[in-house]
């Protein structure tokens, strides 16, 4: 049975993949910082504070959570994961995005061309629904298909 949700594009894209989820807010710093400091080949979440992330490998992923937390950083942190070509395929928010967020995933998109496509505002309801490892498809117009 499928379940879809709408939400705001923030970076647009047409893609499916792979969710990895997070009911509490992440830290971007905490979360993906030892990876890019090591320049590894993936992003093995770091930050002990998520239980829900913790452990896991976030490259390529469809990230799934209610908003980031943390640091000013968060937004550069983001940009340089993109770089590394370690970042997550996108970051699918149940709250709206915040701006330093927001920042790293435009800066990105525009300065590197590398783009994970960014979806806010799909509600409670969407992160209520969502699974790890669960497929998602998602459309340009927003639209999320969880499978």
């Amino acid at each position: 049975m499928t379940k879809t949700f709408k939400g705001r594009p923030v970076l647009k894209g047409n893609i499916e993949g792979q969710a990895v989820v997070s009911r509490e807010g992440m830290n971007i710093l905490a979360t993906f910082q030892k990876s890019a400091l090591k320049k590894a080949k993936t992003v093995i979440a770091a930050d002990q504070n998520n239980k829900d992330l913790y452990g896991k490998n976030l490259t390529g992923k469809i990230i799934c959570l209610p908003k980031t937390i943390g640091s000013t950083t968060g937004g550069m942190v983001l940009e340089t994961i993109a770089k590394l070509g370690i970042g997550p395929k996108a970051l699918l928010f149940s709250e709206h995005i915040d701006s330093l967020a927001a920042a790293g995933v435009i800066l990105a998109d525009v300065w590197l061309d590398e783009r994970i496509v960014t979806i806010d505002q799909l509600g409670d309801e969407f992160l209520q629904a969502v699974e790890d490892g669960q497929t998602i498809e998602i459309k340009e117009d927003g639209t999320v298909i969880l499978k």
